[in-house]
């Protein structure tokens, strides 16, 4: 049977097998840990510990500021040394609570837990915003508000997000081959909200050993299957993923609850498990350390609010010296100048490569070439919106359907002129999207 796919997309090296094949290791913190208060879309969590406060791993230190919001817990025992700015990993600083761990890692009493029979559908939102699970692919979506739908019954599908599209990326390959049980039970929590919904897990076509354990688990699940994605990049891409395995289409005006669907990434499924069947808030996430300049890569089971400098020395450090460091994946992820920042609830990896291929890069004229058109998954010009966006011609981009660029990055992957077309675009997106807010 054919793979599950869509129009565009690009085809990188992927360099996952550094890392994919080595189990996690679960970590621990440095003395310090760090934890911003906007972890997440919406407004920042408020803290609810001072200076000087003892607390433990798993209790709450700060608490949601309204619907779209979401409180933060302590992953470690130790004392609150501040409540300050500190540098995070878009390279601003940020008010943040910082703990002093004292290494005993004692944990809150957990949260009391019953059969997810016995569970109502107000019982199990409540319980997964108190957890304050977010969508860890990147978003950072609070989970809460993704599960409460107006009309929970028109909902046909929920869709486990397994794709893991952006190169050298294998936290959820990991955990998918580590945790299938776990997951699956997190998937059901989901299929207990929306009673008329299908679960399917979507995993892309290279990763055959997870195909092969996940049908063999739900052979007798009336409501689950599995379904091989063709693996290309941004598969992964919500509205694409939707796409590809529904046919379902979705724009920037639409959500995915719009058309039936709901998705999460893997992480958030495994931590949606946790928080209704064991009582655990998030504190944990799968971090991906790799590239061609680490000693070496793997992947870790990692404390929200360790700094990535100590991720580094887990992974025995530098074998030589790095040009680029990135959280994230390459086509998607955010240049790093400062290890010194914290892992948060939407931290997937840290990757040191030894060539910066962009840098080098010199921008000519455009050749008309057509491939940027060729790649694009959301069909869209690049290049003219590029040009509209280099012009600050917002009505031209925006009659362009410049909105409903997904960001992907496929456009200047596959350019040769080496223009920096996602880069342009990207930056009026945001002041576009700035100004709709306002």
């Amino acid at each position: 049977m054919a793979s599950l796919t869509f129009r565009g997309g690009i085809h990188p090296y992927d360099g996952k097998d550094m890392s994919k094949d080595i189990p996690i290791k679960e970590i621990n913190a440095g003395p310090v840990l760090v934890y911003p208060l906007s972890q997440h879309i919406g407004a920042p969590a408020v803290p609810i510990v001072q200076k000087g406060d003892r607390v433990l791993a798993g209790q709450k230190i700060a608490e949601a500021q309204g619907f779209v919001s979401s409180p933060i817990y302590s992953s470690v025992s130790g004392t609150v040394k501040d409540i300050c700015n500190h540098r995070v990993l878009a390279g601003n600083n940020a008010m943040s609570i910082i703990i002093e761990n004292d290494g005993q890692y004692e944990s809150a009493t957990p949260w009391d837990v019953k059969p997810l029979d016995e569970m109502d559908e107000a019982e199990i939102i409540n319980r997964i915003r108190e957890a304050g699970i977010v969508g860890m692919g990147g978003a950072g979506f609070p989970t809460h508000v993704k599960l409460s739908v107006k009309e929970p019954h028109k909902i046909d599908y929920v869709i486990v997000n397994a794709a893991e599209c952006e190169p050298y990326l294998t936290s959820d390959y990991r955990r998918l081959i580590e945790s299938p049980e776990k997951l699956l039970d997190g998937l059901k929590v989901y299929l207990k909200l929306f009673p008329n919904a299908l679960g399917i897990v979507a995993i892309e076509d290279n990763k055959p050993d997870c195909i092969k354990i996940y049908k063999a688990l739900t052979r007798e699940e009336p409501r689950i299957v599995v379904k091989a994605l063709k693996t290309k990049y941004p598969q992964g891409s919500e509205r694409h993923l939707i796409y590809a395995v529904t046919r379902r289409e979705l724009n920037s005006k639409l959500l995915p609850a719009d058309v039936g669907c709901v998705v999460n990434n893997v992480d958030t499924v495994y931590s949606v498990g946790s928080a209704v069947y064991e009582g655990r808030p998030l504190m944990y996430r799968i971090v991906t350390v790799t590239g061609n300049c680490i000693k070496n890569p793997r992947n870790f089971k990692v404390r929200t609010g360790t700094l990535y400098s100590t991720l580094l020395e887990e992974a025995g450090g530098y074998k030589k010296e790095p040009a680029k460091i990135i959280s994230g994946g390459p086509m998607m992820g955010i240049c790093m100048f400062d290890l010194d920042v914290p892992v948060t609830k939407t931290a997937s990896a840290l990757l040191c490569l030894s060539k910066d291929d962009i840098s080098r890069m010199e921008p000519s004229a455009c050749i008309n070439c057509g491939k940027c058109v060729s790649v694009c998954p959301s069909r869209l010009v690049p290049k003219i919106l590029s040009d509209h966006a280099e012009n600050f011609n917002e009505e031209a981009f925006l009659s362009c359907n410049g909105l409903e660029c997904v960001e992907c990055g496929c456009c200047s992957y596959i350019c040769p002129a080496k223009r920096p077309l996602a880069q342009n675009i990207k930056s009026m997106r945001k002041i576009e999207l700035a100004k709709k807010k306002k």
